[in-house]
């Protein structure tokens, strides 16, 4: 009966992560070499089981972000403290970029030892494009705009605020906005 218990809470567990489509959910040995993989991760960055597994992961980085050495940094961040989270481009297996939110956690045995890495990844492309385009809409706009605290000082400020009241960007950010109004 335990066998048979155990064996339908494994059954559950896989077809959980299997189904996650907006989720690319991967796990990693302690090496960061991928072992596992999910629809979500072949749907986001398009690569075949067959294809990626036993591949490290820092396949997923750009060139240059590999060359800085970030990968390894994160699976010492992850070794050390059980835990990283962060954003950034990505690259799919067809070369185009996507930028994503990713967490990484890591698997220990009842001893404490690493026993991998599980890696969810989340596309985040549209998100970001609409806040660069916000942000450009922010930085053109010979309005006024603006975003305060409830401190009542300037968050963030677009141009048009130097460029109509001559005062400079950290003496806008020094006062009040009120004293501005």
């Amino acid at each position: 009966h335990a066998e048979d218990t155990l064996r339908q809470s494994e059954e559950r567990l896989r077809l959980m992560i299997e189904t996650v489509k907006d989720y690319a959910i991967i796990m990693l040995d302690p090496e960061g070499r991928v072992v596992s993989w999910n629809e979500g991760a072949r749907r986001i960055k398009g690569y075949a089981t067959n294809e990626i597994i036993g591949q490290h992961f820092s396949r997923f980085y750009p060139d240059e972000i590999v060359r800085s050495g970030f990968p390894e940094k994160v699976l010492k961040r992850v070794a050390a403290k059980g835990r990283d989270e962060n954003e950034g481009w990505r690259v799919r297996k067809d070369g185009s970029q996507f930028w994503a939110n990713v967490v990484i956690t890591a698997v220990r045995n009842r001893d404490g030892g690493l026993l991998g890495i599980v890696k969810m990844t989340r596309d985040l492309t549209e998100r970001k494009r609409a806040e660069e385009e916000r942000d450009r809409f922010f930085d053109v706009s010979r309005d006024l705009m603006c975003i305060a605290g409830f401190d009542g000082y300037f968050k963030a400020l677009n141009p048009a605020w130097e460029e109509t009241l001559g005062f400079s960007r950290p003496e806008l950010q020094a006062k009040p906005f009120i004293e501005f109004v």
